[in-house]
């Protein structure tokens, strides 16, 4: 059986005496691709802190890449997860090389006294390439569009050749060109990097890559259900965890949603996405 990346067991949160989770079981092995879904609250944020080793648990076990969470020094395990966050607070004019190569120190900014060895300037390029900005490579981070700067964050947590990688609402902010274009580049990773294992976080379920192979549903912190995707992503599923009737189709790879119509009401129900 593949190796496990990633073992939450009976896992609860609370934080200032409120229980945000409560039992959350979730394994992901090498290769798998998961998306995380849920209304705004269910906890998905408080899961994706776990899996980056950035919180701890209140109670149950989180065993990332093989450490224990408690047991472990964070900042080295943090070294070996990539973390895509649309929202990456660099305020200097570094050029996308630079940013790119900021994912071997982890670190916002560019060390002091640290220099690039050419080997890692190579791979950075190459990287960089690969999600389709080879002319960018010497742009500077304040000028870019919102998704170069996504696909820029890509290479930038790849660079260090992670075993597991996060995505946290990666299409924030984009159009529907720059939107797809980043899908593209996160499809093409179960081909140029078939052992990395992943979790994206998302509101809108056409934001869910082809590739994507499992889903975890929360509500109310609490698992509604997990599993492979065609299995987890139902209508059934996303009715009971948005608490709204939503009628969930796929097409092609592609997910979408959209409110039940009420064929007694007056005027049909809204569009809807799963937010």
């Amino acid at each position: 059986m593949t190796s496990s990346v990633l073992e939450l067991r009976d896992v609860t949160f609370r934080r200032e005496g409120t229980r945000i989770l409560h039992g959350i079981d979730l394994t992901v092995r090498a290769g798998e691709h998961w998306a995380l879904l849920g209304p705004n609250g269910a906890g998905k944020s408080t899961v994706l802190g776990f899996c980056g080793a950035l919180t701890h648990p209140t109670s149950g076990t989180v065993d990332v890449l093989g450490r224990r969470l408690g047991r472990v020094e964070l900042q080295a395990l943090r070294r070996d997860i990539g973390h895509v966050n649309p929202r990456h607070p660099l305020r200097s004019p570094l050029t996308v090389t630079e940013v790119v190569l900021t994912g071997i120190t982890g670190t916002i900014e560019t060390p002091m006294r640290w220099v690039p060895t050419a080997e890692q300037v190579r791979k950075a390029r190459s990287l960089i390439a690969g999600v389709g900005l080879s002319s960018l490579g010497d742009a500077i981070w304040p000028t870019l569009s919102q998704g170069e700067r996504g696909r820029t964050l890509i290479a930038r947590a790849l660079v260090a050749d992670p075993r597991l990688l996060l995505l946290d609402e990666p299409t924030t902010g984009l159009d529907v060109a720059a939107r797809e274009q980043l899908l593209e580049t996160v499809d093409a990773l179960a081909h140029t990097a078939p052992d990395l294992a992943s979790i994206l976080v998302t509101h809108h379920l056409e934001e869910l890559p082809e590739s994507t192979t499992h889903a975890l549903v929360l509500s109310h912190g609490e698992v509604v259900r997990a599993g492979r995707v065609e299995d987890v992503v139902t209508t059934e599923t996303i009715t009971r965890a948005f608490e709204y009737p939503i009628a969930v189709a796929r097409e092609n790879g592609r997910w979408s949603a959209r409110a039940v119509r009420d064929p007694h009401a007056a005027t049909p129900a809204p569009s809807l996405v799963a937010r």
